[in-house]
């Protein structure tokens, strides 16, 4: 049993540090592009870092362009998430950072969307990595074009996805309980048969054990 144990320890240890290593994965994922009006919408936006042994300052700005065509600063990260000192009014106070702390994640979320928060959105993110003669820094830009809805419409395939990720889900997790009960029988065997071998050879006379072989006796 203490053999069992430690087996299913082992496995748990092991699925649990598979699970933490795939959440260290940085995955550049495109944002959703529509918002329903009066929920909170979320503008993903993400700069995977390609030399995680380099230290490096980030830098985020995020832009809006409506129908005015005016391009405005509307959130920024700088040493900490912040509005601009020269926001607009509309903006004050509807915007919230949806980051990472690692700043791979650069997100930010739109509080009570509205019909005018339709338009273009641009994540600016600037790094600035400093080498011991001299200091470098890149710059990407990540469009998001935003389309505010009454409600949301019906998205066959994200729904199809969805429901294939917790059938495979509930298929991993059977699989690793059936490896779990398969190697609890065989060691449960192992050790029934090592306590046959053993119990038959405590039933053995004493004599018997040191001379085994009837022939050798006579």
């Amino acid at each position: 049993m203490a053999s069992h144990m430690r087996l299913v320890l082992h496995f748990l240890l092991l699925f649990i540090f598979a699970v933490q290593e795939v959440r260290l994965v940085c995955v550049e994922v495109a944002s959703d592009t529509e918002a329903i009006i009066g929920r909170v919408m979320k503008l993903t936006c993400s700069y995977c870092m390609k030399r995680e042994e380099i230290p490096a300052e980030t830098k985020v700005d995020w832009f809006f362009t409506g129908e005015d065509k005016r391009k405005v600063l509307i959130y920024q990260y700088d040493r900490e998430p912040q509005e601009p000192k020269d926001v607009e009014m509309y903006w004050k106070g509807r915007l919230t950072w949806n980051g990472s702390k690692d700043l791979q994640d650069v997100s930010i979320s739109i509080l009570n969307v509205t019909l005018k928060d339709s338009g273009t959105y641009e994540c600016e993110v600037s790094r600035f990595f400093e080498f011991d003669s001299y200091k470098h820094s890149t710059t990407k830009k990540t469009t998001i074009n935003l389309r505010v809805k009454m409600k949301a419409s019906e998205d066959t395939a994200a729904l199809y996805s969805e429901i294939m990720m917790y059938v495979l889900l509930v298929f991993l997790t059977f699989w690793l309980l059936m490896e779990m009960i398969y190697c609890y029988r065989k060691i449960s065997k192992s050790e029934e048969q090592m306590q046959d071998t053993a119990t038959d050879y405590l039933a053995i006379p004493s004599e018997n054990k040191e001379n085994p072989d009837p022939a050798v006796t006579e």
